[in-house]
């Protein structure tokens, strides 16, 4: 091994410890925690649901290397529909961002950070909607999402349903953290 491979292995060494060091890309929640119930605060409020429908507070460490941007999605994978759905669709996050604050997700953006935007749900429109899975339907599963994006804007309308954000998301990931909370109705 000559001296420039010594050093150019010893760089790649020091750099992946580096990396090791910082630890996973993480998403939590001080409002939701993982494998547990939601709290009727974060509930939609319509369907036959009376939550408060209060997004919650979101944070995330670590994010790999290169993130420009990220965005945030919350989908329930159990909903009736044949193809899920989708919650919460935020993108457009600055790279500097590592969390949001509860009711971030109210459809104004004012708790956004600047430039962000909050694409339309299921539910029609912007913002956060809560759980209300059906009544007598089994409990469902929320994965709440972050996306750590390559590009530090995804090129698309406020309006773009949750499909077009979801494929574009893919195209342009990096790195994904996640965690999965539960709802069913009484």
């Amino acid at each position: 091994m000559t001296v420039r491979q010594g050093l150019a292995a010893a760089a790649c060494a020091a750099a992946s410890a580096a990396a090791l060091a910082a630890g996973p890309f993480t998403l939590s929640s001080g409002d939701v925690k993982a494998n547990a119930r939601i709290a009727d605060k974060h509930v939609f409020s319509g369907f036959g649901c009376s939550g408060g429908n209060v997004s919650p507070a979101l944070a995330w460490k670590n994010a790999p290397a290169g993130t420009k941007s990220f965005a945030v999605t919350v989908y329930d994978p159990d909903a009736p529909t044949g193809s899920g759905w989708w919650h919460w669709v935020v993108f457009n996050l600055p790279a500097d961002t590592n969390s949001l604050p509860a009711g971030a997700g109210d459809g104004t953006g004012r708790q956004l950070p600047g430039g962000a935007v909050e694409s339309r749900t299921d539910f029609g429109k912007p913002g956060w909607g809560g759980p209300c899975p059906p009544q007598g339907d089994k409990g469902h599963r929320y994965v709440f999402t972050v996306h750590a994006l390559k590009t530090d804007k995804l090129d698309l309308a406020a309006d773009a349903p949750a499909a077009m954000v979801g494929f574009m998301l893919n195209a342009n990931r990096l790195g994904k953290a996640s965690f999965t909370a539960m709802y069913g109705r009484k």
